[in-house]
């Protein structure tokens, strides 16, 4: 029998054994969660790649984490479900992975000192990116998140 872990102890372990299968379909593991759920629990992988994963990624590395979440004895007899899921359009950009990942897209950056800056992300390096025409630097940002744009039909005449 398994001893009790408590809900972080869980969570690195179960992040030890389905981080190399996230790895090896060439993703990053972004975060676990798990919370109870009536007599189960809900256990979210969210998953991310340098590319905007599709369908058949995401399908592909939910069945290997389930294959091993299934046979993990640190998550006990008491059922779960497993959700597998890439990173929403409204998660913050943390990493500079995120900004090299969205080149090109709008973003709206909060600094530490409060000013907002918005704008095209362009090039990105470990430290900064372009916004615009603005160097941001990362250990200035309070909050970066992209803005949602919608494409107009060609054709809409009022």
């Amino acid at each position: 029998m398994t001893e009790k872990l408590n809900k972080q102890e869980l969570i690195v372990a179960i992040d030890a054994a389905i981080a190399p299968a996230i790895t090896s379909a060439g993703c990053y593991l972004e975060e676990i969660t798990i919370v109870p759920a009536g007599k189960s629990r809900i256990l979210t992988v969210i998953v991310d790649s340098d590319t905007h994963l599709n369908l058949d990624q995401v399908t592909a590395v939910s069945r290997d984490i389930s294959e091993i979440t299934e046979m993990l004895e640190v998550l006990g007899d008491q059922p779960f479900t497993l959700e597998v899921t890439s990173p929403g359009i409204d998660r913050p950009l943390i990493l500079p992975r995120h900004w090299r990942k969205n080149h090109g897209r709008l973003v709206a950056v909060i600094l530490n000192d409060g000013s907002e800056v918005k704008g095209r992300i362009g090039d990105a390096t470990e430290e900064s990116a372009l916004v615009g025409d603005r160097t941001v630097h990362f250990a200035n940002v309070k909050k970066a998140v992209l803005e949602i744009e919608f494409k107009s039909l060609k054709g809409d005449s009022e």
